[in-house]
């Protein structure tokens, strides 16, 4: 089942947000500086110090998000960036999930052409340890479907529940650990449903 409206874009428009990380990762001029955007491409892609090292160069540069292949590597930067607004939703719709920078739209943006081109149930993995941001990633999953799917009421009632579920699940059970004190004893299970018309009902 295809959706005739999603046609892919353009590859050879440039986005005014990816100061971000496109323009800089295309320099080979920087890749000492910035890393690489996908650890298969490290010369020594065993190495766990040189996996650490990416890293690390990737998150002094404000580049929280990095590949293993199809898997995607987050750092929570524990402030605010400007990588999740409309723009950047409208550059990572359509596109090839290795056309353009790490992020976790096009995590979202893959999982959801998957779904309406080969009409097959998506599922996307968020783990983590205790603050390392698994609800916030959450949250830009249900972000950047309600942008696709243009049903941004019924997703942020969604989000709503989402965190509101919080202080009731927590209630249950949690545990000190070296980087919080009352850190969660539980995951999180969220179904999205969508008609045949790749429209969310539920």
């Amino acid at each position: 089942m295809t959706d005739t409206r999603r046609e892919e874009k353009n590859f050879s428009e440039k986005p005014s947000l990816l100061t971000y990380g496109g323009s800089m990762e295309r320099d080979l001029h920087q890749r000492d500086r910035v890393g690489v955007q996908d650890f298969v491409l490290l010369e020594d892609f065993q190495n766990e110090q040189a996996f650490i090292e990416n890293l690390r160069k990737r998150f002094r540069e404000n580049l929280i998000y990095t590949y293993i292949g199809q898997v995607l590597v987050s750092v929570n930067p524990y402030k605010w960036l400007p990588i999740y607004d409309t723009s950047t939703i409208e550059y990572y719709e359509r596109r090839n999930f290795f056309e353009a920078p790490p992020h976790i739209f096009a995590l979202a943006d893959t999982a959801y052409r998957a779904l309406t081109k080969e009409n097959r149930d998506q599922c996307i993995l968020i783990s983590g340890e205790s603050g390392s941001g698994k609800t916030e990633a959450s949250k830009k999953v249900l972000e950047f479907i309600a942008a696709a799917t243009g049903h941004k009421k019924q997703v942020e009632a969604v989000n709503v529940k989402l965190i509101g579920s919080n202080p009731v699940l927590e209630a249950f059970g949690n545990a000190k650990t070296n980087r919080n004190d009352n850190s969660s004893r539980f995951g999180k299970y969220m179904d999205i449903q969508f008609d045949f018309q790749v429209s969310l009902f539920n």
